[in-house]
C-alpha cells in the first residue's frame, strides 16, 4: 500500500482539462493553433482599443454611452432650474409691475385718440394684467442664464473645442432674444399701432383693455426674441454638419413658405403683423445662410463620394 501511494501519478488523459495538467489556457490554444493560422490578439490590445474608445468618447462628451435615463435626469434638473430663475426675475420683478406695464404702454399713447383710453371690465384684470407684465420683464431679465442653461444641457454631446463656446454662445442667445424684443418695441410697434388706431372717427372709438394689450404684446414680442435666433441655431447646426449653406439655399423656396406659415402662427390674426414678422425672418434666413458659409464644417474630399475601386457611387453622376 506504501508503495502504491509513493507511485509517480500517470500523465493527463486527453480528455482532461488544461488546467488539470498545470497547463494556463493561452498555452494550450497555442499549441493547439493550426501552422499558418494568425495568432489570436491579446487581451491587452482589446483593453488598449477600449482604451481609445472611452478617450474618443471623452472627447465627443461622452454622451454616446450615456443611458437614457441619465439623459432625463439631466433634463430635468435644468428645466428645475430655469423654472428657478424665471421665478426668481419675476419676484424681482413684481413690485414694479405697473411701472413696466406703463413703459409697455408708450408705443400705443404716442397714436391713442385723446377721445381714448384703456380700460378693464373685470375686477381682477389689472392685478393678473400687471402680474403677467412682470413675469414677462422677469423672463427676458433672468434670458441670459436661462440660455446658459439650456446650452449646458447640449453641451455633453459637443466635442472639446466646441465646448470653448458654451459661455459665448450662452450670451449671444441672450443678445438676440432681446434684440428680438427691442426691435418689435421700437419699429414694429409703432407701425402696428399707428395702423390700427387710424380707424378711430368721431363715431368709432379705441377702447383697448389692459388684458387685450396685454395679449398683444405677448404675441409679438415673445416670438420676436425667439426668431432672432435664427442666425445662431444656424452657427450651431452648421458647426455640427447638420445643415450647409447650399443646402438650405437648395430649400429657399420652402423657406420662404415655412416662413410666412411661422409668421402667421405666431403673429395675432392680421396680415399686417404676419408681414411684419415674416420680413426680418426672410433676412434672417438669408444671414444665417451666410453664417452658415463661414462657419459650417468644410465638404468632405472628393474621394469620400467615391466607391472602392475609383469607380463613382451611385447618384453622383
Amino acid at each position: 500500500m506504501k508503495e502504491s501511494r509513493t507511485q509517480p501519478s500517470p500523465p493527463p488523459a486527453p480528455g482532461l482539462l488544461p488546467e488539470a495538467a498545470g497547463e494556463r489556457p493561452e498555452e494550450k490554444r497555442e499549441r493547439d493553433r493550426p501552422e499558418g493560422e494568425p495568432a489570436a490578439p491579446e487581451k491587452v490590445n482589446a483593453s488598449g482599443a477600449a482604451g481609445e474608445e472611452e478617450e474618443e468618447e471623452e472627447e465627443g462628451g461622452g454622451q454616446a454611452g450615456m443611458p437614457l435615463r441619465d439623459h432625463l435626469a439631466e433634463l430635468r434638473r435644468r428645466l428645475i432650474r430655469i423654472f428657478l430663475l424665471a421665478l426668481a426675475g419675476f419676484l424681482a420683478a413684481y413690485p414694479f409691475g405697473k411701472e413696466i406695464y406703463d413703459l409697455l404702454l408708450i408705443p400705443l399713447l404716442k397714436v391713442l385718440p385723446i377721445s381714448s383710453k384703456l380700460i378693464y371690465t373685470s375686477v381682477p384684470e389689472a392685478f393678473f394684467t400687471y402680474m403677467k407684465t412682470a413675469f414677462l420683464a422677469g423672463l427676458f431679465a433672468a434670458s441670459p442664464l436661462i440660455f446658459y442653461q439650456i446650452w449646458a444641457f447640449v453641451a455633453p454631446g459637443l466635442y472639446r473645442e466646441e465646448k470653448a463656446f458654451l459661455l459665448p454662445l450662452a450670451a449671444v442667445s441672450a443678445i438676440c432674444f432681446l434684440g428680438g424684443g427691442a426691435f418689435c418695441f421700437f419699429l414694429v410697434f409703432p407701425l402696428a399701432f399707428e395702423l390700427f388706431m387710424s380707424y378711430t372717427t368721431d363715431t368709432v372709438q379705441a377702447m383697448p383693455t389692459l388684458h387685450e394689450y396685454l395679449s398683444f404684446v405677448l404675441h409679438l414680442l415673445v416670438p420676436f426674441g425667439l426668431v432672432f435666433e435664427m442666425p445662431l441655431v444656424s452657427f450651431f447646426l452648421s458647426r455640427l454638419g447638420l445643415i450647409s449653406a447650399l443646402g438650405m439655399r437648395r430649400i429657399r423656396r420652402y423657406a420662404v413658405l415655412i416662413i410666412f406659415i411661422v409668421a402667421a402662427v405666431l403673429t395675432p390674426p392680421d396680415v399686417f403683423s404676419q408681414l411684419l414678422m415674416a420680413g426680418p425672418m426672410l433676412l434672417l434666413y438669408e444671414v444665417s445662410i451666410l453664417i452658415a458659409a463661414l462657419f459650417g464644417r468644410p465638404p468632405k474630399p472628393a474621394d469620400a463620394c467615391q466607391a472602392p475601386g475609383g469607380a463613382t457611387a451611385p447618384g453622383e453622376n
